[in-house]
């Protein structure tokens, strides 16, 4: 005999990141290795909040308490000795610096994973009982950078991080002063009967200058015996010194720090997008104190507190709105480009119990932007909770994420780089086989090792991907790393849940039809009553329209409301059973049919497009009430958007019949409706649809979880309102507006095109330098091509910062 347990995975373990963390692959083998455990998995319905630890176990061997106690101590012990850290850092200015401070950090004892993105985000997985945070953060600052909070306190002390002791744009300066002291020197050497001294003094301070970081980053890679770009044009510049030719080796360092510099401010553009998402939120909020006003840090606010928002003031909160009425500009957080009207919710305590099944006419959000009324809103999410900062936490994460074109050029690097270093060496001893001296040799040699280093390639992916996800959270929609952004564009099909994605998620009782000798108020009553215990929407639609339609008649009381997945409710009303739900739940697993005039309404409302719920109470049959969702008004034009930047094929599946899943599907514009759909079926259909081609499932993150999780991409709508929908999505809509997603498919598209062009850029200015240094290119145009290849690959990326749908 075999018993399951399921616990939930976060309070196991709380510092998770997502279920394919390595410590949840611990706690599993650590289990599956216990006696009477016959297997340990991990479940979900796709929110991170939700997943479940599942324990198949005999009792005989391991009592139910026993394997609970196994269970908790073991997800105790992990916790307690790994860690996980996210930090945003300051001093990475390029990519190949983040690959040399990736490389410290795994050199640290006890750090298991470290991943280090040009945006300046690490994300990091250590043993607790080999080093700390104290430790993690020692090592950064020997590396030269430092948690953002705390940069500033290390330049205070002398730290001398890259660029920090000058300034952002030091760099840039001493490259200038290079490039000046470079032509000074020259134009002194063939222009002037000056003493030779004075141009040999403007080309050693040219070298100070243009090798002054490139020193530092050196020395950094050859303490982790990596030999980058860095080092060899040091090599080249110094062998240039020892055969005399000054200007040719400043003129290296001056093209060399240029493009470096460069390199650095156009990433910089990219960085500051993203960094401006966190600044939208004011510092300070307004509150109301019983009858004091009081202006305190955002920070501070508690949940509950009433704060005041005048006209065009940002608000400092999540909320909802108590007092007052004006137009809020969602689109810093939603990307909604009309203002939204808000109004006070009608009832406070309902609101503050319930503030997630709030209408958009009463959420606000922190960041957005008060129009010309006054309001008062109620605090619900803490500042480091809000959509905003979520938003804000999630982009920064995904910048870590590295994507499948990523992956390859690493690959490729490890491959390709030593082989450069054996043909650059091999190269070194020409002059024993061809007739030239060994100067010749040796330059050829350092202009092969310039020409081969593949800066471009490793700036071509993460440059796009730091771009387009900055652009896409500009826009409303967070993509959560490289490799959702790659297969959004991949796309060749998209999947649509019905409610709440293609409709307005908001139904209403169109027909109410009770069984003979069964009275319309006694339906909607036994309805209204059990619905009011479920959140679903066409629970709240039966209890909105009904209790209206009742005119505040007495409702009985109902209890212990259980739900059938996909199919209804069970509830009881005094000693009565009653059951909700489709018709298809009744006649099925042991329950009785429905009787011929309750099946014959079911059947003529069907016909009609309705939703329909049948009642049942203590075995009889009420009746059946009749619900309808309106087609959202953007969905035909973004359908037809779609179409247009090359969605093939698009399809609805939906819980609900197939004759209203048929009407709803021709009320939009879709040529294809896949109806009585459990969740399980789902899942059976987008893995049908994946065997065709990549396809996306899109809906609200929360019911449609499954499926998203078995999609090419899950995409999220509503997002800014919905925890659940944030933690879910690969991609996630923040506003409740299907038009934004051609936006966030045409940006990928452009995103996959501009990474493919990096990559043809990159390679194929090697394929061509390579050659052409071994026939005889100098050094000084080699350094120009490669430099130039880098700046072209950044800036080509950079559009996508100004990418607009067509």
């Amino acid at each position: 005999m075999t018993n399951k347990l399921r616990l939930d995975l976060p309070i196991l373990l709380p510092n998770i990141l997502h279920d394919a963390d390595a410590c949840v692959g611990r706690l599993l083998a650590e289990l599956r290795g216990q006696t009477g455990v016959e297997d340990a998995h991990v479940r979900s319905d796709g929110s991170p909040a939700t997943h479940q630890l599942c324990i198949h176990y005999d009792p005989d061997t391991l009592p139910l308490a026993r394997i609970r106690e196994l269970v908790e101590v073991a997800g105790a012990r992990i916790t307690e000795q790994f860690g996980h850290l996210v930090w945003n850092i300051e001093g990475i200015t390029h990519q190949r610096r983040a690959r040399t401070v990736t490389e410290q950090l795994l050199n640290l004892p006890g750090v298991l994973e470290a991943e280090v993105s040009v945006g300046g985000v690490v994300r990091l997985e250590f043993d607790r009982q080999q080093t700390s945070e104290d430790d993690i953060r020692a090592a950064l600052a020997e590396a030269g950078v430092g948690r953002k909070s705390e940069t500033h306190r290390h330049e205070a002390d002398g730290d001398h991080r890259h660029g920090g002791i000058f300034g952002a744009n030091s760099e840039l300066i001493f490259s200038l002063i290079c490039g000046g002291l470079l032509v000074t020197g020259f134009a002194i050497e063939k222009l002037t009967p000056l003493p030779g001294w004075l141009p040999l003094a403007c080309y050693l301070g040219a070298y100070f200058f243009g090798g002054f970081y490139t020193v530092g980053e050196a020395v950094q890679n050859l303490k982790l015996k990596r030999f980058e770009i860095d080092t060899l044009m040091l090599v080249a510049a110094a062998g240039a010194a020892a055969l005399g030719a000054w200007a040719e080796g400043a003129l290296l360092l001056f093209l060399f720090s240029l493009g470096h510099s460069l390199e650095h401010y156009a990433m910089g553009r990219a960085k500051r997008a993203i960094e401006a998402l966190a600044e939208l939120a004011p510092a300070t909020a307004k509150v109301r104190r019983g009858d004091t006003i009081m202006e305190v840090a955002v920070e501070t606010l508690a949940l509950g507190d009433v704060v005041i928002v005048l006209p065009n003031e940002r608000l400092p909160a999540d909320g909802f709105v108590v007092s007052g009425e004006s137009s809020v500009d969602q689109a810093p957080v939603t990307g909604e480009s009309v203002p939204v009207d808000k109004r006070p919710v009608p009832d406070r305590a309902k609101a503050t119990a319930r503030p997630d099944l709030l209408d958009a006419a009463h959420r606000v959000f922190a960041g957005t932007i008060n129009g010309s009324g006054a309001i008062e809103i109620v605090v619900t999410k803490r500042s480091s909770e809000s959509a905003l900062a979520r938003i804000v936490k999630m982009v920064s994460e995904a910048e870590t994420r590295r994507s499948p074109t990523q992956r390859f050029t690493d690959r490729f690097e490890r491959v390709f780089v030593p082989a450069v270093l054996a043909l650059a060496v091999l190269l070194l001893f020409a002059w024993v086989v061809v007739d030239e001296p060994f100067r010749d040799s040796f330059y050829r040699a350092m202009a092969v090792l310039v020409a081969a280093s593949p800066c471009a390639l490793a700036i071509a992916t993460p440059s796009a991907v730091l771009s387009g996800i900055a652009r896409a959270a500009r826009g409303g929609v967070l993509i959560k790393g490289g490799a959702p952004l790659e297969k959004l564009g991949s796309l060749n099909a998209l999947a649509f849940d019905k409610t709440g994605t293609l409709t307005e998620g908001r139904p209403r009782i169109t027909d109410v039809s009770p069984a003979p000798d069964i009275d319309e108020a006694e339906l909607l009553a036994t309805a209204v009553a059990v619905e009011a215990l479920s959140d679903h929407p066409l629970a709240r639609a039966i209890v909105r329209d009904g209790t209206q339609r009742l005119g505040g008649a007495p409702l009985p009381t109902a209890s212990g409301l259980r739900s059938l997945t996909g199919q209804g409710v069970v509830a009881r009303i005094e000693d009565d059973t009653v059951q909700i739900g489709k018709a298809e739940m009744f006649g099925a697993d042991g329950l009785p049919p429905l009787s011929e005039s309750v099946a014959f309404a079911v059947e003529q409302l069907r016909n009609e497009g309705r939703t329909t719920m049948v009642v049942r109470r203590n075995g009889r049959d009420l009746g059946v009430i009749g619900l309808m969702d309106t087609p959202r008004a953007s969905a035909r034009s973004a359908l037809e958007r779609l179409r247009k930047i090359g969605i093939t094929r698009m399809i609805m599946i939906s819980g609900d019949n197939q004759r209203v899943a048929d009407a709803v599907a021709k009320q939009v514009g879709l040529d294809e409706a896949w109806g009585d759909l459990m969740p399980e079926d789902k899942v059976e259909a987008i893995e049908k649809l994946r065997e065709a081609g990549e396809v996306a499932m899109v809906g609200d993150g929360v019911n449609d979880a499954p499926a998203m999780a078995n999609a090419t991409v899950g995409i999220a709508m509503g997002a800014a309102g919905s925890d659940v929908a944030l933690e879910t999505a690969d991609v996630a809509l923040m506003a409740d507006d299907l038009s934004h997603l051609p936006f966030a498919v045409g940006l990928s598209r452009q995103a996959r095109m501009i990474i493919r062009q990096n990559l043809f850029i990159s390679l194929g200015v090697v394929a061509l330098l390579v050659p052409a240094t071994i026939l005889g290119l100098g050094i000084g145009p080699a350094v120009a091509a490669h430099e130039g290849s880098t700046l072209v690959v950044v800036f080509n990326a950079l559009r996508l910062l100004a990418y607009r749908e067509r």
